[in-house]
């Protein structure tokens, strides 16, 4: 079956269409006030944060260090559960 450039083209528009379309979902989905965005934001950094330590903590082999990812990751959950 040959290249076509214009089925490569129409999927890829496709595509960013759907892109479009989701990313207005989540606008329109998140909460308008500020206070509300500024939690978003908070639990998305503490789930960055938690998933970090995560992957560390699966690599981790010195006992110590293995402690304190423990502990930071409990830490994280907390703070977690404080702003939901």
């Amino acid at each position: 079956m040959p290249w076509d450039g214009d089925d490569l083209a129409g999927e890829m528009e496709e595509n960013l269409e759907r892109q479009h379309a989701a990313a207005e979902a989540r606008a329109n989905k998140s909460p308008g006030s500020a206070e509300g965005r500024a939690r978003n934001a908070q639990l998305e950094s503490l789930r960055l944060s938690r998933s970090r330590i995560m992957g560390q903590l699966s690599r981790a082999t010195v006992p110590a260090h293995r402690t304190m990812l423990e502990r930071a990751l409990k830490a994280i959950d907390d703070q977690m559960i404080e702003q939901q």
